[in-house]
């Protein structure tokens, strides 16, 4: 091995790093493989592909979601196998995959709309076309299980995508004004919780921060951990939600983030909802308790009750958008349009 001198080595290393912070561009003038794709913004007479990647469903909720985006200007195409049934499943791994390969490649589609979480999606990570998704850029939404599609495509295509309602939501008037902004407007909005029993802050840490927005169900992202298909946390901000989980269950989830480097890596937490989690029949910590646990000692800014998760009124949350968080007064700032 050639040897080095000290200033020879700094000097690369340098180089190194600077090369990290200039935005790649091919010879050819395209950016690179790097560079987040923002996907084309919604305009009325737009198609939406709706798919089932997860669990099974009442077909019912498939009208239900065309009317939602009826109401929107915007027309629906149903992919092939929605009303596929495995067992828990919305069809066979092979199938769900194929609907949503085949939904990017659609140029008649312009977004795509997840029927229902559940579980799922993890299961086809393996099966979908990242190069083809990446060429074939479009808005892709969900949250609860969709959170494994939402982060893959985003770390492997990288491609923005969208944390926000199902087609079996509840589309409230508070998501609907922040979904004309975000994907129909292009604004850079910031999100503040409404007035709601369920919009009370609690900040754990307070503080401002800046970062790109990652996370989504606690539940889903820790079951990802060791996987390849996660996005940098490295000085992100991370958000994460859940349901019907004991206390004990997300501490647990917690320490495996912790204990795989992930929580030390980023530069600001919000928990949204943790609906329907309980303290069970034994002597628990609280939820404050625990989060104060793991993310006081990180001395970022940190609070609870953002409007995300299995709640009626919820955020829309670009996955892989640089945003300036309030720990203080629980806001996030989006610091540029989440679409083209």
């Amino acid at each position: 091995m050639t040897k080095i001198n000290r200033r020879q080595f700094l000097t690369t290393c340098s180089l190194a790093t600077l090369a990290t912070q200039i935005p790649q561009v091919t010879v050819q003038g395209q950016l690179s493989p790097n560079h987040i794709i923002k996907p084309p913004r919604l305009k009325v007479g737009d198609t939406v592909g709706l798919v089932a990647p997860a669990g099974i469903f009442d077909p019912k909720y498939i009208e239900v979601g065309q009317q939602y985006l009826t109401q929107l200007g915007l027309k629906t195409k149903l992919g092939k196998h929605i009303l596929d049934r495995y067992g828990y499943l919305a069809g066979k791994d092979s199938d769900r995959a194929q609907d949503l390969n085949d939904m990017f490649a659609d140029n008649s589609v312009t977004a795509i709309l997840a029927i229902r979480g559940g579980w799922g999606c993890n299961r086809i990570l393996p099966l979908l076309n990242y190069p083809l998704i990446r060429s074939h850029a479009k808005i892709l939404m969900g949250y609860s299980d969709i959170t494994a599609l939402l982060l893959a495509i985003n770390a492997r295509s990288r491609m923005m995508t969208f944390h926000g309602p199902v087609a079996t939501s509840t589309w409230t008037p508070f998501m609907l004004d922040y979904l004309k902004r975000i994907l129909f407007h292009g604004e850079a909005v910031t999100l503040e919780n409404n007035n709601s029993p369920e919009g009370q802050v609690q900040t754990i840490a307070p503080g401002k921060s800046r970062g790109k927005l990652v996370g989504g169900n606690l539940s889903v992202l820790s079951a990802m951990v060791g996987s390849p298909y996660l996005p940098s946390w490295y000085k992100n901000i991370l958000f994460v939600e859940d349901t019907n989980e004991d206390i004990y269950r997300v501490d647990r989830m917690l320490t495996q983030l912790k204990n795989a480097g992930i929580l030390h890596q980023i530069s600001g937490f919000i928990f949204g909802q943790c609906s329907d989690c309980s303290q069970g029949d034994e002597p628990s910590l609280t939820l404050m308790q625990v989060l104060q646990d793991h993310i006081l000692p990180l001395e970022i800014p940190a609070w609870y009750g953002a409007m995300i998760g299995h709640i009626q009124d919820k955020f829309i949350l670009p996955i892989g958008l640089s945003v300036e968080i309030d720990a203080t007064l629980g806001t996030i700032k989006l610091l540029e349009a989440a679409v083209s």
